[in-house]
């Protein structure tokens, strides 16, 4: 039976036999242009539908295996790390780059987050997201890690996650001033994350040890 195919990006459909692809499109904001060569690709190669996903990305459905790595070379990107072990797309909602409730940048804070952790190995999946106002539009609520902003600067959020167990997240450290100190803070916590070689959601691990306990565990990790 086929399966997934990770280092393809490719994940089998329903029918057991095609394949849909996700490029990666960092913080949902695209162009014409791109839009363009995605939607002559899936032209070109039969595609049965374009889909928007949840991760903000367009996913071509519907492909056959054998020109999968054609695809992605007219694509012209490297195979998104839509399903795997690793870190997941960034969600960002418009901040206040676009939105009129926006009390923060989260469109540069996300895309700097998704520059350098799109695709990182870790032992189990991991999705963040950044949202630039108390709505919570980039979803940090079911987040493994992820920010929000508020009048006073970000507020993280550790251990939310959606599936057949969801979780919401809690609030780990408020009214962190800057961007440069809360990017900081992620980084920290998730190289403890990547150390800890945990084989599941960081909320599960949370709910293992308690929050208080993790807690503790994390700030002296950011201390350090």
């Amino acid at each position: 039976m086929k399966k997934d195919i990770l280092e393809k990006g490719a994940i089998i459909q329903r029918d057991k036999e095609t394949y849909a692809v996700a490029p990666h499109i960092p913080g949902g904001i695209t162009n014409p242009a791109q839009l363009r060569k995605i939607a002559d690709v899936a032209e070109k190669y039969g595609a049965q539908a374009l889909k928007l996903t949840s991760a903000q990305r367009i996913a071509i459905v519907g492909l056959d295996e054998e020109k999968l790595d054609e695809i992605w070379a007219e694509l012209d990107e490297k195979p998104g790390a839509a399903i795997g072990m690793c870190v997941r797309s960034v969600k960002v909602c418009p901040g206040t780059t676009f939105c009129k409730r926006g009390q923060q940048d989260s469109v540069a804070v996300g895309l700097v987050m998704n520059e350098k952790y799109h695709g990182l190995d870790l032992a189990w999946k991991f999705k963040m997201g950044v949202s630039g106002c108390p709505n919570d539009c980039g979803e940090v609520c079911i987040k493994d890690l992820g920010l929000i902003g508020s009048p006073r600067g970000w507020n993280i959020q550790v251990g939310g996650n959606g599936g057949s167990k969801p979780r919401l997240s809690r609030r780990l450290i408020e009214d962190v001033p800057t961007n440069e100190e809360a990017l900081a803070i992620v980084d920290k916590i998730l190289q403890w994350f990547k150390a800890k070689n945990q084989r599941s959601r960081l909320g599960k691990y949370i709910e293992d040890v308690g929050f208080e306990a993790f807690q503790e565990e994390v700030l002296a990790a950011i201390k350090a």
